[in-house]
């Protein structure tokens, strides 16, 4: 009111008036016009963010199951997961507790789960991680650890992060292990630790290779082998190479073979070493050299057998026995050694040397104890130098 009585008041011209009136008209359709495009834009903002929507809930599975096949129409996989979450170019799913079969030949092997997967369309590969387990079909061998890959064109099962893995016979923990499912073999490393019962062995080392089918446990490089009476080790043997067969509890030891006993006490040493845990024997097809610390006395000898439970040893082949404390030496071509009692008996070509008296003596056979120097020579033509 106050306005128009300013403006009726006025003296200004009907030109002017027209003028402004027209302004006024301009105006208004330019702010009518510009909430139009407001409100358009929103509109296109609501229907953008409503598509968007709809798009990722159709990349959004529950309760579902993926399945991959080759060329020939076998399967490779199957996935069974709580939830599965595609890429745009739905190539790549990532699922939530999937549990499923890996198949070779179309026929299953392993049983796998865990909390979180990653699924590839193109079927080259599947990765688990978070409380994986993985089961051998054929054996019951269950494995588990923190991440699994599986490439079945390569038919190669990983599993890496504080892997464990237990079988009827035999316990396992490494960082890595690598399943050659075609080979049926498992390439263990880093920090390995192999654990097989009856009798209670433990195996450490950097590398383990353990067939499956065949059920031992094979090392390129440097291995431990300890015999175990609860957590009290008895017997330690170790090796540059090294197998060990889960069956029959037979250890090969290969290129610095060493075996440390404690029940006798001696140590043998050599380039191949056959330990038997079940029957208690250790044989040598090559130079051996076995030390009793108590007695201080060294054997050595081209092969040999040390029965461990009767504590007897044969040596066979340029045999020779030293003892340290009185200077004696045995040499001859075959020697059973009763190992607690030293009693001896030496055959072919015997030849004994004492210092204390200086005495030589050559025989076909020989009998007595070295460390008393209680020598009897028989069988044939004996000869026998003393030195005053």
């Amino acid at each position: 009111m106050l306005g128009l009585s300013y403006l009726k008041q006025s003296s200004l011209s009907p030109v002017w008036w027209r003028r402004t009136t027209i302004a006024v008209l301009i105006m208004t359709l330019l702010l009518a016009t510009g909430c139009r495009q407001r409100n358009r834009t929103a509109e296109r903002l609501a229907e953008d963010s409503a598509a968007a929507q709809e798009i990722e809930s159709n990349l959004t599975f529950n309760n579902i199951t993926l399945e991959q096949a080759n060329e020939q129409g076998q399967t490779l996989w199957n996935v069974r997961a709580d939830q599965a979450i595609y890429s745009q170019d739905q190539q790549i799913a990532q699922v939530t507790n999937p549990d499923g079969e890996l198949f070779q030949d179309g026929k299953p092997i392993f049983r796998i789960q865990a909390s979180q997967g990653e699924v590839r369309e193109n079927g080259e590969t599947i990765m688990l991680r978070g409380q994986v387990v993985a089961t051998d079909i054929k054996t019951g061998a269950v494995l588990r650890g923190d991440e699994l890959d599986w490439n079945p064109a390569q038919g190669l099962l990983i599993i890496r992060g504080n892997l464990r893995g237990s079988h009827p016979q035999f316990q396992m923990s490494a960082n890595e292990g690598r399943v050659l499912t075609r080979d049926r073999r498992m390439e263990l490393s880093g920090q390995v630790v192999g654990l097989a019962s009856n009798p209670t062995v433990r195996l450490q080392g950097e590398r383990l290779t353990w067939n499956m089918d065949a059920e031992t446990a094979v090392s390129d490089r440097p291995l431990r082998i300890d015999r175990l009476q609860g957590s009290q080790i008895l017997d330690t043997a170790t090796g540059e190479r090294a197998e060990f067969n889960l069956k029959t509890k037979i250890a090969t030891l290969t290129q610095n073979a060493f075996l440390n006993l404690a029940d006798p006490p001696v140590q043998v040493s050599g380039n191949s070493l056959i330990w038997n845990l079940t029957a208690r024997t250790v044989n040598a097809n090559q130079p051996l050299t076995v030390v009793h610390r108590q007695q201080q006395v060294t054997l050595t000898a081209n092969q040999g057998q040390i029965d461990l439970q009767k504590r007897i040893m044969y040596l066979t082949q340029n045999v020779r026995a030293e003892g340290q404390r009185n200077q004696s030496q045995l040499r001859s071509d075959r020697l059973t050694w009763n190992i607690p009692t030293q009693d001896f008996l030496a055959e072919g070509n015997v030849d004994y040397r004492q210092n204390n008296p200086l005495v030589t003596s050559r025989g076909p056979r020989a009998t007595g104890k070295l460390q008393n120097q209680t020598i009897v020579l028989s069988g044939g033509r004996i000869t026998t130098q003393i030195v005053p």
